[in-house]
């Protein structure tokens, strides 16, 4: 069985986190990732990959802290998006010493999303910290990259798993990996008790509380808005972030069923939520524990039957 695979890497937030355990099953398991493309997060963890400095950020992202996550929120004005972004991408962009996609040793593919001639953008030059840059500027939450006249954001918003960027990888598979997957735990149960359901808004409330508390915190006194108008904003964050979970795990499918890939690998969408970067341990073992499966069932020449009941 051939061991050349293409990889496609889908957007997902801190579930992305998972995409560093498939890898990691993908190279114990003797593959040879010939190229990777991404979006949002799979195009920041397919950057790292194919710069050769993966462990680097995986040493980082195992660091974070809940509170180390809060810190990195730099507030910008509410109406054209809460997080500026800067202090995460000079960060990243250090450990990438600014390296340009042209030069890296696989090809390497981030997509993103043209709002001003609403069109997908596949970035395969320039530096890799402003094509993930650009890749990951979720609508409402982070601001977006404006270049060339052009202003762009996260590629989910049309393309979550781009399958079609890695067709031109000299491979003999393509392997995709699904963040937004309505499969169960690995095993747990298939739905989540209603419990868990309110343990989990409870936690997403307390999150949505603290950033409105810091960025009170960090406005001038004659300028300090009113708690009740952050929290206004906020709760409108909250819902554009659920309608853009929504909306992308939708458009998988369609991506899916267009270009179907040798084999998905699909991470459970309520393995984590969007913004709990700080849990990366978790996401990375999940990940490379639905990858071992996976490769298991196709190496056996069946379908990968994980989620199916």
């Amino acid at each position: 069985m051939s061991k050349s695979i293409s990889l496609v890497l889908g957007s997902g937030g801190a579930r992305g986190y998972a995409h560093i355990g498939v890898i990691k099953a993908l190279e114990e398991a003797g593959y040879d990732i010939k190229g990777v493309a991404g979006c949002s997060m799979g195009a920041m963890i397919g950057g790292f990959y194919a710069a050769g400095k993966l462990d680097v950020f995986e040493q980082w992202a195992r660091s974070l802290t809940y509170l180390e996550c809060l810190k990195l929120v730099d507030i910008s004005l509410l109406s054209d998006g809460a997080i500026r972004g800067d202090k995460v991408f000079k960060i990243l962009d250090d450990m990438l010493e600014g390296v340009e996609i042209q030069n890296l040793s696989i090809p390497y593919t981030a997509v993103a999303t043209d709002l001003t001639n609403q069109k997908e953008v596949w970035f395969n030059s320039g530096p890799v910290e402003r094509a993930i840059r650009a890749s990951c500027a979720i609508p409402s939450l982070i601001l977006p990259v404006v270049m060339d006249n052009r202003v762009l954001v996260d590629g989910g918003v049309l393309n979550p798993l781009p399958i079609a960027a890695s067709v031109s990888v000299h491979a003999d598979a393509i392997f995709a990996v699904d963040l937004s997957a309505e499969v169960p735990m690995p095993g747990g149960k298939v739905e989540q008790s209603e419990s868990e359901i309110a343990s989990k808004k409870e936690e997403k409330n307390e999150w949505f509380s603290n950033f409105a508390q810091k960025a009170i915190s960090i406005f001038d006194r004659k300028d300090k808005p009113t708690e009740e108008a952050l929290d206004a904003n906020l709760g409108k964050l909250g819902v554009m972030y659920e309608m853009f979970e929504t909306m992308q795990a939708s458009l998988t499918q369609y991506k899916i069923a267009g270009y179907r890939p040798d084999l998905l690998v699909k991470i459970p969408s309520h393995s984590a939520t969007i913004y709990e970067f700080y849990r990366a341990d978790e996401q990375i073992e999940l990940g490379y524990m639905i990858a071992q499966r996976a490769l298991e069932a196709y190496e056996r020449g069946e379908a990968n039957t994980y989620g199916q009941l």
